[in-house]
């Protein structure tokens, strides 16, 4: 049984595993996407690692995570597509220092690259989870955003699916690295975030005090 080995993999997914397998695999994958602080990085290489032992067949555990991962993805394309551009709009409008022009601008980006955001997101820790809303939002073709969404998909749950597998008892190796390109990611967010708030505050500080 996976729950047999002591691991840093919560209860549940152990759980999960060893109830359904491969299927239990691709369940908790699915529930990674819809809550991004779920570990994928202590998932998928768990799933190697038990398909490593007997538990699960590799290729099984390869389709059902990477079917979770789909799956997850289109719940939130399609809340994406629900919000649509004008509910977008009227939240963001009402959010300090955003203006519609970004709005409108992250559109116009999104028309332009939003295939290679869509696929490349996909292996981006948070972003891979959060890129669907705007596919959504813009109504992406829904053949398009499968075909993106399932082949991103494979390859990065496949990484640590075959990391899991190649590491046996060592899996837990995997973690380490993938938290530090975490919090790598992380960090570029939050410097960006705030580059943003100086960028604005310094531009609309002026012009309040014209106004005034």
């Amino acid at each position: 049984m996976i729950e047999s080995i002591g691991s840093t993999a919560p209860g549940w997914i152990t759980d999960l595993m060893d109830a359904l397998g491969a299927p239990g695999a691709g369940v908790a994958i699915t529930a990674e996407n819809l809550f991004p602080p779920l570990p994928s990085e202590v998932i998928l290489p768990l799933a190697g690692f038990a398909a490593a032992r007997g538990s699960m067949h590799l290729a099984s555990a390869l389709a059902w995570t990477t079917l979770g991962s789909v799956t997850g993805a289109l719940a939130l394309y399609g809340a994406g597509a629900l919000l649509g551009r004008e509910r977008t709009v009227a939240i963001a409008s009402k959010l300090p220092l955003v203006k519609v022009s970004d709005i409108e601008k992250t559109e116009r980006w999104f028309r332009r690259h939003g295939t290679k955001a869509v696929f490349f997101g996909r292996m981006i820790p948070l972003f891979r989870s959060f890129i669907s809303i705007p596919a959504g939002i813009e109504r992406m073709r829904v053949p398009v955003f499968l075909a993106l969404t399932t082949l991103g998909s494979f390859i990065w749950n496949a990484i640590f699916v075959l990391a899991g597998y190649l590491l046996g008892d060592n899996w837990e190796e995997v973690t380490g690295y993938v938290d530090v390109y975490s919090k790598v990611v992380l960090v570029a967010t939050a410097l960006a975030v705030a580059a943003f708030v100086v960028v604005r505050v310094s531009r609309s500080g002026p012009g309040a005090r014209r106004r005034g």
